[in-house]
């Protein structure tokens, strides 16, 4: 398999299980679509592995296999082999893949049923998570770190977002995703989500990497109105195509 197929693979992996993610993709250019695609692929893998079992020790070798690859890539050494894995080592500089470790390591909790222990842990989860994912696309697109503080900013208010649609599957799986599931709750964290995002004057070629937080302002404003659409399972929002047409055309 040459690199041309690798990204092939993790291209359709993300528009099999990432459908938001895989079209803002395909509104990039070329070059930043052989960055994005293998990095998304690889949160697939990496998110989606505590729940493809039961078994908790399963679950945390399926992790550990991801931080295994991270470290062969960090370390220089040869990279086992995989389209996700051989793609991610001809892109990732060490420290970025040190940077991903973090992730795979965050995603533990998600093995278990135990609830965040306060706010800071929550937060500390979105950051590891949803923000070293899109700072780490924002680099690899040449996203200067003067803008690092802005972009991990919208990547948490994408994760909290995020966090709030899987609100019921997370609860009818046995887990106690949220501190406190009150609607006063629920309207307390969409408020602080959305006050710390800003518009971000990311250079042009970076931009793509904001894209998939697109919906996370509307997504939020929909709890804040309305805070029982959240337990009820009623929040949604897709990225439409005129948005993309938008993307496309004008990059912001």
């Amino acid at each position: 398999m040459n690199t041309s197929d690798d990204i092939i693979a993790c291209a359709r992996l993300v528009e099999e299980a990432d459908q938001d993610r895989f079209r803002t993709v395909m509104a990039a250019p070329l070059a930043a679509r052989k960055l994005l695609f293998p990095i998304y692929a690889f949160n697939v893998e990496v998110s989606r592995a505590p729940w493809v079992t039961s078994e908790p020790m399963i679950a945390e070798m399926r992790l550990q296999w991801w931080r295994d690859a991270l470290e062969e890539i960090s370390d220089a050494k040869p990279v086992r082999k995989h389209p996700i894995t051989t793609s991610l080592a001809t892109i990732l500089s060490p420290s970025q893949a040190r940077r991903l470790d973090s992730l795979v390591a965050a995603r533990r909790w998600d093995i278990y049923r135990d609830p965040f222990e306060d706010q800071s842990h929550m937060d500390t989860y979105l950051s590891k998570t949803s923000g070293q994912l899109m700072w780490t696309a924002s680099e690899l697109l040449g996203a200067s770190a003067d803008f690092e503080g802005e972009v991990r900013a919208v990547a948490y208010g994408l994760g909290c977002a995020s966090f709030l649609c899987a609100v019921p599957a997370l609860v009818a799986s046995g887990r106690t995703p949220l501190l406190d599931l009150t609607n006063d709750g629920l309207v307390t964290l969409a408020r602080c989500a959305k006050s710390k995002i800003k518009r971000v004057k990311l250079q042009k070629q970076a931009r793509p990497a904001l894209w998939p937080a697109i919906k996370t302002i509307k997504i939020l404003d929909q709890v804040i109105k309305d805070p029982s659409v959240v337990t009820e399972g009623g929040l949604r929002s897709k990225i439409t195509s005129f948005e993309l047409s938008w993307l496309a055309l004008f990059g912001c």
